[in-house]
């Protein structure tokens, strides 16, 4: 039985059986993985639901700071009480003072409801609040905190499991094969993990700025958080997603579909490509301009990647044909 990669090498013969058992392992150390991971995440949920709601609460608070929706509403009453505690306490001030011309007992009487109106005034004067979705199921707030854990869950554990698929796939490719293959797929959860960075400091606060405020005059905007939480995983895996363009742009040079010469003759069409991409995530233009210019980067650089690659494999393949000619 095969767990570690490297036990097999690609001369060995399997039986079917060898080969399920095999598989039969390296999915119980993926599932294993996952699950750790998962149950970390349900340990750190506040710090996970913290982190996923931070970019909503950013532009929720400038709303409840403007007065918009029902949140803002409540927060712009609550700012009026505030200033007409402020006053009555300084009505309070005034009156109490010896000389003011109201009696000794009223003035008392004043002066007692002064703590009351300083608490009432300091209560009054907490931030705004609406930092947080809103959840309209009895059970949502379960069901969208483990659905947030199990993502960040499968995040987490995606190094593992793709170790353990490239150790079952890589015995089937020779020598050759498995030296072009291995820096790919090593690279592919680095590449991930920046897409899901970059989706999370970039795309995703767009994305939310932009929804919040369009058309904002005319709804109620009330954020729901299994909603939210959907936008934001699929935005989130979407970008992951994206910043696979190198690995792609290498698998077809290196299968000889496409050159990097080709590539650079028509990086125009990655330019519209990149555009499109940027276009269909939601945004402003500003945010459009972020979102493309990241995605053409990843395209030159694969194609600069790619162009080494096949430099390197031209004098590879130039100094065997040497060798064999001498030989």
């Amino acid at each position: 039985m095969a767990v570690a990669v490297g036990r097999i090498g690609h001369e060995d013969r399997l039986s079917v059986v060898d080969h399920l058992d095999e598989l039969r392992m390296r999915l119980i150390i993926s599932v294993a993985a996952v699950a750790v991971a998962f149950a970390f995440c349900v340990w750190q949920n506040h710090a996970l639901l913290h982190i996923i709601n931070k970019p909503l609460a950013t532009q929720t608070q400038k709303q409840v700071r403007a007065g918009h929706g029902p949140l803002g509403a409540t927060y712009a009453v609550q700012q009026n009480a505030r200033a007409a505690a402020a006053d009555v306490q300084r009505v309070i001030a005034v009156l109490g003072r010896p000389g003011s011309g109201v009696s000794p007992a009223a003035r008392a009487s004043l002066l007692a409801l002064a703590p009351d109106l300083q608490r009432a005034v300091s209560r009054l004067s907490a931030p705004a609040q609406g930092d947080k979705p809103v959840t309209l199921g009895i059970g949502e707030p379960f069901a969208t905190t483990i659905g947030v854990s199990l993502l960040f869950a499968l995040i987490l554990a995606l190094p593992v499991v793709l170790f353990e698929l490239y150790g079952f796939v890589l015995p089937a490719f020779g020598p050759r094969e498995q030296r072009a293959v291995r820096p790919l797929v090593f690279a592919i959860p680095v590449l991930f993990a920046i897409g899901v960075l970059f989706g999370y400091f970039v795309v995703l606060p767009a994305a939310v700025r932009f929804f919040q405020n369009f058309n904002s005059n005319q709804f109620n905007v009330l954020v729901q958080a299994g909603q939210y939480y959907h936008f934001a995983t699929m935005t989130l895996l979407a970008m992951g997603l994206v910043f696979q363009v190198p690995i792609g742009i290498l698998a077809i040079t290196r299968a000889g579909i496409v050159t990097a010469r080709q590539l650079r003759h028509n990086r125009r069409y990655a330019i519209l490509a990149c555009g499109g991409v940027a276009a269909v995530l939601p945004g402003d233009a500003i945010t459009l301009v972020l979102e493309t210019v990241p995605l053409y980067l990843l395209y030159e650089g694969s194609v600069a990647l790619a162009s080494l690659v096949e430099r390197r494999q031209a004098r590879r393949d130039a100094r065997a044909e040497a060798e064999a000619e001498a030989v």
